[in-house]
């Protein structure tokens, strides 16, 4: 799934979530279900202490870095939708840390994902734009993150709502900036297609969407930056790949599922300690 972490070592600064490699086929029959796909389990079929991996990649295809992601909770609750109403919901604690090309760690964040009703949600944290965020030390912030919605049975040609995050920036006297990214016009275009990955081959959806970056210091500046990201959801699964296009629609950046294990191997065991220096 998707995470979302800037990597300004190495990719643009109009990404702050890093994004997924592999393309889709267009083979028209979809292959049976892997086991990760076969679980019964609503939030992407997260199961305890499962570890994820993500390879990054630049537009000519070069790994550039990785995600490794680890479940550190799970839990079963209710969440009150009005005053009279409760619903169930799922949530999962998310470890992830991004490293260099060298495995060096650059970043750790906590991502929280839930699940309710007929639809599961990424962390709207994992899309924060780091790199706009390093002009704004030692200031005051607010997070406001907006969960993005991925439903379980999705239909294409259906619109999905907005999703992302917005950082309130001020000192102890005055408002400084307003950063955000978010997740617009987002539409199921097509699926479900086969997808192989090193993980393995999911039945995905494509999702199209805009992302705009936005630095706006006062109400009548704003610094904008638009480009066009493509999803592929294997409900049940998450997140298998992700890429992005630059306004002339090249490819600019991919993030690749690698690894989806119940039971980690020793090598993805070991907290890594070593941080780039900044």
């Amino acid at each position: 799934m998707p995470l979302f972490l800037s990597y300004s070592s190495v990719l643009t600064p109009a990404l702050a979530l890093v994004l997924v490699a592999g393309y889709a086929q267009t083979n028209s029959s979809v292959p049976p279900a892997t086991p990760a796909q076969a679980a019964t389990n609503q939030l992407f079929g997260l199961t305890d202490k499962m570890q994820l991996g993500y390879r990054l990649l630049d537009a000519k295809g070069k790994t550039v870095g990785e995600i490794n992601q680890r479940v550190v909770h799970l839990q079963q609750g209710e969440r009150e939708e009005s005053k009279k109403q409760m619903v169930p919901e799922q949530t999962a604690l998310l470890k992830s840390g991004l490293y260099d090309r060298k495995n060096v760690l650059i970043r750790l964040q906590d991502l929280t994902f839930r699940a309710r009703r007929d639809t599961s949600f990424t962390d709207g944290m994992a899309y924060l734009n780091h790199d706009a965020m390093r002009s704004f030390r030692d200031r005051k912030i607010v997070y406001t993150p907006v969960p993005v919605a991925w439903p379980d049975q999705p239909t294409v040609g259906t619109e999905l709502p907005d999703g992302g995050v917005t950082v309130n920036v001020s000192s102890s006297v005055v408002d400084i900036a307003t950063v955000s990214t978010t997740l617009r016009k987002r539409r199921v275009v097509s699926g479900p297609t086969p997808l192989t990955t090193p993980a393995g081959t999911f039945a995905c959806y494509k999702v199209e969407s805009v992302r705009e970056e936005a630095t706006v210091p006062r109400p009548d500046m704003a610094m904008r930056n638009t480009s066009k990201q493509v999803d592929f959801y294997a409900p049940g699964v998450g997140i298998v790949r992700t890429e992005q296009y630059t306004k002339s629609g090249k490819l600019s950046q991919v993030q690749e599922l690698t690894i989806r294990n119940t039971e980690p191997p020793s090598s993805m065991q070991k907290v890594k300690y070593k941080t780039k220096k900044s």
